[in-house]
């Protein structure tokens, strides 16, 4: 379970990260907040991103103690990766984008090819990260190494 919730976490903070850097810095094509001035819009797009790092460095300090404790499950940690992608870009293009209204992909153009895009991709994103779930569950776990007490040896 902490293969996944690393993965989800993980990717929640990349499609964050992705969004803030390419969306609102480079293409200036909305804020995270645009019901105000351009001000608070800049303001909020900078809690979205300490917000997007919060998820991100959570997600790699359980990645680390995962593989820390020997119990990364790779293929459940990509799975949860694509849960997170796919998760958050469904719910900011439903969410945030439709049901409170708080910003669009775009303004001055028919909205109806970004959001299809926009939310197929988080379909197929969500898809991909259920059916490596279902693999990973069906695929049984090699057995951890035995290890034998240890005597002591002597030293002279």
């Amino acid at each position: 379970m902490r293969s996944v919730l690393s993965g989800v976490l993980t990717g929640i903070g990349t499609a964050a990260f992705i969004d803030e850097t390419v969306f609102h810095q480079l293409l200036h094509w909305h804020h995270f907040y645009d019901k105000s001035t351009t001000d608070v819009g800049l303001v909020s797009d900078g809690l979205f991103h300490a917000g997007s790092w919060l998820a991100m460095v959570a997600g790699l300090v359980l990645y680390a103690d995962v593989r820390r404790r020997g119990t990364l499950v790779p293929r459940k940690w990509w799975g949860g990766l694509f849960l997170g992608l796919g998760g958050f870009q469904l719910y900011d293009g439903t969410f945030q984008h439709k049901g409170l209204g708080i910003h669009q992909i775009r303004y001055g153009v028919d909205l109806a090819p970004y959001d299809w895009t926009w939310n197929g991709i988080a379909v197929l994103l969500l898809v991909t990260g259920a059916l490596l779930l279902v693999r990973a569950s069906r695929t049984p776990r090699p057995a951890a190494p035995r290890t034998e007490p240890r005597t002591p040896t002597r030293t002279r």
